[in-house]
């Protein structure tokens, strides 16, 4: 259980740092960024899988419904990715951070639904915050955040499929990758026929960048990967707060997005909300730590 909170809250640390990253990446359209995202993750992780020694374990543990499940789970991912990287460079870093914000609070009712981690009474209050503090933005901006509410949902949903994913870290991420990776290995090279691929053609630093992009995408993911199914996921939304405070702060303080009156009423419920979940887990905990010793 240790083990599993603190390579989650590794992960969360260091998809913290992504803003600063994907920004010097500003000049390559986002679609491609993900494109290189996802093959250079995959064949990193391929080639983790043969150093260990795993191939034919890896291999033998495809089968058409495990297949189809990460399959699944490598769509939801691409489609966070995709969403967020044109989002930082289209400066919207604040709003990003709005999503995993609220997306702790998105796995808490998806832990409830579907894996039936029932919600204490005092639990309730910050959902309800979370949900006034969503509507508040959303009447103020006159349309929904949609671009929080996409990242929220789909990353919750992504760490719910791979709460019950049958596969170990490893091979699982791996087969994640593998799915995807047809398609946008394809993609670049279309990009690349059409005379309009950025490796290699903008520049060594743009280059060398975009093929980091699969050391900075499979650490965090293997990370999360192994708290993630030790972890209940009640408590991977808890610490899911670590990664959008940092970018909430590099987008105020080091991009120098605005922080508008409307943002800060808004903000402020969705961090009363954490700060109440957050209270009532630790105060729960105590109170089951002095019935045990009696």
């Amino acid at each position: 259980m240790k083990k599993g909170v603190f390579y989650a809250a590794s992960a969360y640390l260091l998809w913290g740092f992504f803003p600063i990253f994907f920004k010097a990446l500003q000049a390559v359209p986002a679609i491609q960024v993900v494109g290189h995202r996802v093959v250079w993750s995959c064949l990193l992780l391929l080639l983790v899988v043969i150093i260990r020694r795993e191939s034919i374990a890896f291999m033998r543990s495809a089968t058409l419904r495990r297949i189809l499940v990460y399959l699944g789970a490598g769509a939801l991912l691409a489609v966070n990715w995709l969403i967020y990287v044109w989002a930082v460079n289209a400066g919207l870093i604040i709003e990003t951070s709005l999503g995993y914000f609220i997306s702790p609070l998105v796995s808490v009712l998806l832990g409830m639904i579907f894996l039936k981690e029932r919600l204490r009474p005092w639990q309730w209050a910050p959902v309800g915050l979370a949900v006034v503090g969503v509507a508040y933005l959303t009447f103020n901006y006159g349309s929904l955040p949609w671009i929080a509410l996409a990242l929220a949902s789909t990353f919750s949903l992504y760490g719910l499929v791979k709460k019950i994913a049958p596969l170990n870290s490893l091979h699982g991420l791996t087969l994640e990758t593998a799915t995807i990776f047809p398609i946008a290995m394809g993609f670049l090279l279309v990009e690349e026929a059409r005379g309009v691929g950025a490796f290699a053609h903008i520049g060594a630093g743009t280059t060398l960048l975009l093929a980091l992009t699969g050391v900075i995408t499979a650490v965090p993911l293997l990370l999360f990967s192994m708290g993630a199914r030790s972890v209940p996921l009640t408590t991977i939304g808890l610490l899911q707060y670590i990664s959008p405070t940092m970018q909430f702060l590099f987008g105020v303080f080091l991009f120098g997005e605005p922080f508008t009156p409307v943002r800060v009423v808004g903000f402020s419920a969705i961090w009363l909300a954490l700060l109440v979940f957050y209270a009532e887990n630790y105060l729960n905990r105590r109170r089951e730590l002095v019935t045990a010793r009696a």
